[in-house]
């Protein structure tokens, strides 16, 4: 893949936005997690540098200058929070202990934590063209004609069906030796070898994103501790405890609005200590956003590891695959005998196999199952017409009909 592939998938919006090749899930992770950390990281990059991030209240006899100073220093060297009822330490290492690490870095972490989300999806669109189908284009077609003419919705599918069966002849294994057994007999049990001839590339490849999505986001909460502090992973517990007994919502000590910071002034030989008390109102809006981001990632997790689940279930059970494709062509009326049933497994494990049965869940998530079910009767025609395909059938209903004798 050349360099410009590459950074084309950055700079074209809807690289960048959304495509049709994955399920509402993974648009879940990568397109609005990311729009909305990119929304917070505007936000609070415009409060730090269009507004007063930090106000110190500093000694009468301070200049303009020292007074900018004073805020320039504490805004960049951390500040600390001690209770307004507790005394301020003697202590330099107790001082130290309790500072507040996180509020200059909040809009590059958020930036962070957004291209980490969206980078999975980046290697989806990077390495699935590796199958030999575009996936994205072929349900672009499907979307464009759900509501349309009928000729024209025929034509479409018909272009389709002759595609997806060109492509599945193409990857057909023409070499049988001892390794293509061992892999085709792994691979009915294991689909994710991303075999490309074996019918499970994009199947495996698939599922391994779906994986990558279900580490990333249970890896945030752990970036977030790293972050802000090992407090992060219960936060949202403590803000529910909180709005469950005081029924107010409390003032946090994760974020604090006043905190205390230590600066020396160099005159001369002399070296003047000082510790002066400053206001952080960008904190008013880091502790909603935060809680608002712990709840968020709670809901992104379990949609996506039910999902992901979901999947490994589908993969991993090749009863799945007939079962679903059943399900069209028995809505269509063409399952009418024994016969039927038994080119049914044919047509699903041995035709479309996984990846086939996986480019029709796409195209199901992403358009309908009435348009689906043309796609699926036009490959089933197709199926049957196929030389060889019909003989084969007659001599393996005969088989069945002298053991039922």
């Amino acid at each position: 893949m050349s360099v410009s592939a590459i950074l084309g998938g950055w700079t074209s919006y809807s690289k960048l936005t959304s495509n049709n090749d994955d399920d509402w899930v993974d648009r879940l992770n990568h397109l609005y997690t990311v729009i909305l950390l990119a929304i917070f990281t505007v936000f609070i990059s415009t409060c730090q540098y269009a507004g007063n991030p930090i106000e110190c209240w500093c000694p009468a006899y301070f200049t303009g200058s020292y007074v900018s100073y004073t805020k320039s220093y504490c805004w960049i060297k951390n500040t600390y929070y001690i209770p307004i009822d507790d005394q301020i330490p003697s202590s330099k290492h107790d001082r130290t202990s309790e500072e507040i690490t996180y509020y200059q870095w909040v809009p590059i972490i958020l930036l962070f934590m957004a291209f980490l989300f969206k980078f999975p999806a980046l290697l989806w669109r990077m390495f699935n063209g590796g199958s030999g189908i575009n996936i994205n284009k072929i349900v672009d077609m499907t979307s464009a004609v759900q509501i349309g003419g009928q000729d024209k919705r025929d034509e479409t599918v018909n272009h389709i069906a002759i595609y997806v069966d060109r492509w599945l002849d193409a990857h057909r294994q023409y070499r049988f030796n001892i390794v293509v057994r061992m892999r085709q007999k792994l691979s009915k049990f294991f689909c994710f070898l991303c075999a490309k001839r074996d019918g499970t590339y994009l199947t495996g490849l698939y599922i391994f994103i779906k994986l990558l999505y279900v580490v990333n986001v249970v890896t945030q909460f752990f970036l977030l501790n790293a972050f802000m502090g090992s407090w992060y992973n219960m936060y949202g517990f403590e803000v529910i405890g909180g709005l469950a007994s005081d029924h107010t919502w409390p003032d946090s000590p994760r974020f604090p609005k006043i905190t205390m910071c230590d600066f020396e002034i160099r005159q001369l030989q002399n070296v003047q200590p000082h510790t002066v008390q400053c206001v952080l109102p960008i904190n008013l809006f880091n502790e909603k956003i935060f809680i608002f981001i712990w709840f968020w990632f709670v809901f992104v997790a379990i949609c996506t590891t039910g999902n992901f689940l979901f999947w490994i279930w589908r993969a991993l059970f090749r009863s799945n695959r007939a079962s679903y494709i059943k399900k069209y062509l028995k809505l269509l009326d063409q399952i009418k005998g024994e016969e039927d049933k038994m080119l049914l497994r044919k047509f699903a494990d041995q035709y479309l196999r996984d990846d086939g049965v996986f480019i029709l869940r796409l195209i199901a998530r992403n358009t309908s199952d009435i348009l689906l079910s043309d796609i699926v009767l036009k490959l089933w025609s197709t199926f049957k017409n196929k030389p060889g395909v019909k003989k084969q059938q007659e001599d393996e209903m005969s088989k069945f009909t002298d053991s039922q004798a």
